[in-house]
């Protein structure tokens, strides 16, 4: 693979993504010169003597204190002299001393992530690091050194100093990394990698910890999964409509042109596309029968019982029409699996409102992380060409360290993260309860014998991780807490924030992959229903489809002629029809999860599946199959 091109100016949220994955980098050699211009300057400014803030300069609340000619403490009893200027210890000790996060360390996806951005911010040419530390932080990365980043420990300002002072202290030989699959000193990955430690000059320190690079790095990877979750969304909703054999009139693109969110309008097109050539969705309601339990009476031959349930419609008698009768003209006098309602329940019927306004999130989400990828975000910015009277109007403290912009979107993201996840656990439950599964086995299984749950507690995980995702959606954001003895007075809490979402991302995936699981089930339990019903109008007569009609007259009764006739045409109407079938997308996922999972046609320990189910998700391949169909 090609390395990635690093400028400062041109990095991509794809690009980012490969890197994190073990793509190699290379920096763009037309724009050193920008990069050396910032460092030589404020090596000219520290041979003058000028005050500049964090080169000649304490840190924070010591931001008034300036750095001497000589250290004061060599004077002290027995303290040894050091080769080391105070301007690089200044620098080293910045690093040294910030890397105190705590916790389980980052997945090395995110450090490459966090190399890299920091890397191409740095590549602006404002940050005051020389060439060849940046050309060092490459080695390192190209190499396959990741330092061992402990995820606690960052307030998103001034930027994320933390966790970047643990990349930082790898490349100084301090810190510890992980090198080949095994975890090390800093030194030992160095020397491994044939690479040798760093010693920092004018503000490189702060160069190198002051800045975005972890909740940057955290969102963008968070956002690289939820942009096939989001597909997947859909892809399960689409199949649990055709296991309802739902309505598609909610999803016509005339409607959403009356409410033109650009999210909203993206699902409704989505699940159309999903949705072609769909036979059970927007089915004749009379059409679809509803499930009854098995029993050595149900069929008539030997390939039919084979189908281990049994099917049934209620009759809607002549005496039950008053008033009604212009409606029964239309509609065949027959109640099966689906009632005759011009709307399904809001779990279906608004998944564009409810997916499209999470699209609409993360798209927001997407255009803030893509400005702030080719962003400068440490401080202070150098302006080594800029024709001013003083040095503090070249070297300019400002504040884009503060992940705010980031912050707020991620709380925006993290909001939604649980509405997808609870739409989901809304569908999967409709399909498992008997009362509002329009005429499906109750927890999808026959349980003749009623000793057995079938997908019951399937539900109960998918409700268990929903309520987990409710819970951590409060935004961190909302809630400074000032540090640096007030000088840091108000900060982002961005890092939390996108490492919440990042690991409620794969919780979200689990939810989706349950709905496919049980979606799945359903479709294939409703498919075969309708075309047990089809068939056996094929192969039989009237009489034959009114046994599985209840409420029907007696033999004997004025009725029976005109209940036969009716029956009749019921029976002519599925007989004619074309198999019944999902929507292309559908039927390919559906194939997809059954290459791994089958049927359920008795209780079996589920724990395996369930887990096939979810790395159905995760790996993408029910949603590849989707969309090669």
């Amino acid at each position: 693979m090609k390395p990635v091109r690093l400028d400062g100016r041109s990095l991509t949220r794809a690009q980012l993504v490969a890197v994190a994955h073990g793509a190699q980098v290379e920096l763009a050699a037309e724009q050193l010169p920008a990069v050396a211009r910032a460092a030589e300057f404020l090596a000219e400014q520290v041979r003058r003597e000028e005050p500049i803030y964090g080169v000649s300069t304490g840190f924070g609340s010591n931001a008034d204190r300036l750095l001497g000619a000589h250290r004061l403490r060599e004077q002290l009893p027995g303290e040894a002299r050091s080769d080391e200027t105070l301007h690089e210890e200044l620098q080293r000790n910045l690093i040294v001393t910030h890397a105190v996060c705590v916790g389980e360390p980052f997945a090395s996806d995110v450090v490459r992530a966090m190399l890299c951005i920091r890397i191409n911010t740095l590549m602006r040419g404002h940050s005051g690091i020389r060439v060849g530390t940046l050309q060092a932080l490459v080695a390192m990365l190209n190499a396959g050194i990741v330092p061992v980043v402990p995820q606690l420990g960052s307030v998103g300002a001034s930027g994320d100093l933390a966790p970047l002072s643990h990349l930082a202290i790898v490349l100084l030989g301090g810190g510890e990394a992980f090198y080949q699959g095994e975890r090390v000193s800093g030194a030992d990955a160095l020397q491994r990698a044939g690479l040798q430690p760093v010693v920092l000059s004018y503000k490189e320190g702060l160069a190198l910890n002051n800045g975005t690079a972890q909740m940057l790095a955290c969102g963008v990877l968070a956002l690289s999964k939820l942009e096939d979750l989001l597909d997947t969304a859909d892809l399960a909703a689409a199949m649990t409509i055709d296991a309802f054999a739902g309505r598609l009139g909610a999803f016509a693109e005339e409607v959403h042109a009356l409410r033109p969110h650009p999210g909203q309008v993206e699902v409704a097109e989505h699940l159309r596309r999903l949705l072609d050539g769909s036979t059970l969705a927007d089915i004749p309601y009379h059409l679809v029968p509803s499930f009854k339990p098995w029993s050595p009476q149900s069929w008539d031959t030997a390939e039919s019982q084979a189908l281990r349930f049994d099917i049934g419609w209620n009759w809607v008698s002549f005496n039950q029409r008053h008033g009604r009768e212009k409606f029964y003209t239309r509609f065949r006098p027959f109640r099966g699996g689906k009632k005759h309602q011009p709307q399904d329940s809001y779990s279906l019927r608004c998944i564009p409102q409810v997916h499209g306004a999470v699209r609409d999130a993360v798209a927001q989400a997407a255009r803030v992380l893509e400005v702030e990828l080719n962003a400068l975000t440490d401080n202070p910015i150098v302006f080594p060409d800029a024709d001013k009277e003083h040095v503090e109007q070249q070297v300019i403290s400002a504040g884009h360290f503060h992940g705010m912009p980031l912050a707020l979107v991620m709380s925006y993201v993290k909001a939604a993260i649980p509405v997808l996840a609870s739409i989901s656990e809304r569908r999967l439950n409709k399909l498992v309860d008997p009362a509002t599964n329009d005429g499906l086995p109750g927890f999808l299984i026959g349980n003749e014998d009623s000793t057995e749950s079938g997908f019951m507690i399937v539900q109960y995980t998918a409700a268990a991780i929903v309520n987990d995702l409710a819970s951590r959606a409060h935004p961190a954001s909302v809630y400074s807490i000032p540090t640096s003895a007030n000088a840091e007075d108000h900060v982002s809490m961005g890092a939390n924030e996108a490492r919440h979402v990042l690991a409620m991302a794969d919780d979200l995936g689990k939810v989706l992959g349950l709905e496919l699981y049980t979606a799945a089930q359903a479709l294939d339990l409703r498919r075969d229903m309708i075309n047990a019903a089809r068939d056996l109008a094929d192969r039989g007569d009237a009489a034959a489809l009114a046994e599985k009609v209840q409420g029907g007259p007696r033999p004997d009764s004025a009725e029976h002629a005109g209940f036969l006739a009716e029956v009749e045409a019921l029976r002519v109407e599925l007989a004619e029809a074309d198999e019944f079938r999902p929507g292309r997308a559908v039927a390919a996922a559906h194939a997809a999860i059954r290459a791994r999972i089958p049927f359920l046609q008795r209780d079996r320990a589920l724990d395996g599946e369930v887990a096939a189910a979810v790395r159905l998700v995760v790996d993408g391949e029910v949603l590849a199959a989707a969309r090669l169909a």
